[in-house]
């Protein structure tokens, strides 16, 4: 008999966590409490909860966390600029501190003194859920079915829902495996099926969210973005919550072909894994922040923050959101931020984003009397850039001399 009574398990609805509720039950003898966030994936969640009820769940979550899926994760993170590997925009990674946090509130209220999760052993996730768990929960005792079990493979894991009554999507079962799919506001992922052979390229009719850019449309579409604090407020004049903000970026990115993603990344675990992405919104919005930083931040601070970006983002993506490292950063970078307030104005075109004006009426460090390159009535005193040359080239000078003896 398992010293485990109670699990709140991390619950989709979907084959893979469909499984293990029964394999929990059955292997653990204890009682499951599911927990569906919906982070706006898209899908209808009620199915999940007729699921759950189907096999004698009696403590059900639903949770919308779309509100603070954005404000608290991707609006700060998206504050760093963070990219992960030059190219990842972390819409996996930075869901899952928050599907985490919630699981351990879930714990706590229902007295369980177990999680667990699908995560694979091969992937991130799993670093990244328990991570999450032990920061906020020390002592919290950790199920991960796919370190413990012999179901290895997606065809093993229809077979054992076949077995015990659990039901499947039609189009899993016709269409054999299908592919791993992530989605949230920020970004859809897929993995397997034909993208395991990183030389093949993605089938058209994967793609959820986007049209490809030879399908967008032919006449281009302008879009202004409005930000406060660093974060987006509005929308051509119309202020939004923040999840309503991504959702109508996603939008519009998808009606333009914006932020499709074919990358083979290294996972934390130390395997290369080839995935594609859609993240419409998230191209949009880190194009326009990059942009009305160039008018508000100090050219040092700027600087500072793209020096510790490819850090900030590695920390998301290895699961240490939690972690004080990652706490002191965004302190750091939330005080760049307080000046970053204005609107950026960005063209939307078959699969580009294209920033085409910006201002700051309050925080603009752009001064137009000094840069212009027509009579700056003496605001710049060009003669004094021969002694800052001189200056900066003394240590070169130096050992240029000593080498040439």
């Amino acid at each position: 008999m398992s010293d485990i009574k109670k699990v709140v398990l991390a619950y989709s609805g979907g084959l893979d966590t469909s499984v293990i509720l029964k394999w929990l039950q059955d292997t653990y003898q204890c009682e499951v409490v599911t927990f569906t966030a919906d982070i706006g994936q898209g899908e209808e969640l009620e199915p999940a909860r007729a699921k759950a009820e189907k096999f004698g769940i009696r403590q059900i979550y639903i949770d919308d966390l779309r509100e603070e899926f954005v404000r608290d994760f991707v609006f700060p993170m998206f504050r760093a600029n963070a990219v992960y590997e030059g190219e990842y925009l972390l819409g996996t990674s930075i869901a899952r501190p928050l599907i985490a946090k919630r699981q351990i509130e879930i714990a706590r209220e229902t007295g369980a003194d177990a999680v667990s999760h699908g995560a694979t052993g091969k992937g991130n996730d799993q670093v990244r859920f328990e991570l999450g768990y032990y920061a906020l929960e020390p002592g919290i005792k950790v199920i991960a079915p796919w370190r413990e079990w012999d179901l290895t493979s997606r065809e093993k894991l229809l077979a054992y829902a076949e077995t015990h009554g659990i039901p499947v999507e039609m189009k899993h079962k016709a269409g054999g495996s299908p592919y791993s799919m992530d989605a949230n506001l920020l970004h859809i992922s897929y993995e397997g099926k034909v993208l395991e052979d990183p030389a093949r390229e993605p089938e058209e009719d994967m793609w959820r969210w986007t049209v490809s850019p030879e399908a967008a449309p032919d006449q281009a579409e302008y879009l202004d973005l409005e930000f406060e604090r660093g974060d987006v407020v509005a929308l051509n004049g119309r202020r939004l919550t923040p999840a309503q903000v991504l959702a109508e970026l996603n939008r519009l990115g998808g009606q333009h072909g914006i932020g499709r993603l074919d990358l083979v990344e290294n996972r934390y675990v130390g395997m290369k894994s080839r995935g594609c992405y859609e993240t419409p919104g998230g191209t949009i919005l880190l194009k326009a922040h990059r942009a009305i930083e160039s008018i508000t931040l100090d050219r040092e601070v700027a600087h500072l923050k793209d020096d510790l970006m490819p850090r900030y983002a590695s920390l998301i993506y290895t699961g240490y959101w939690w972690s004080p490292e990652r706490k002191a950063l965004q302190t750091l970078i939330d005080d760049t931020q307080v000046c970053v307030n204005g609107w950026v104005r960005v063209k939307l075109y078959k699969g580009n984003v294209m920033v085409v004006g910006r201002d700051s009426k309050t925080d603009s460090l752009f001064d137009a009397n000094i840069s212009t390159f027509e009579d700056d009535k003496g605001a710049y005193q060009q003669a004094d850039a021969a002694g800052f040359i001189r200056l900066n080239a003394l240590r070169m000078r130096i050992a240029a001399r000593l080498h040439r003896k």
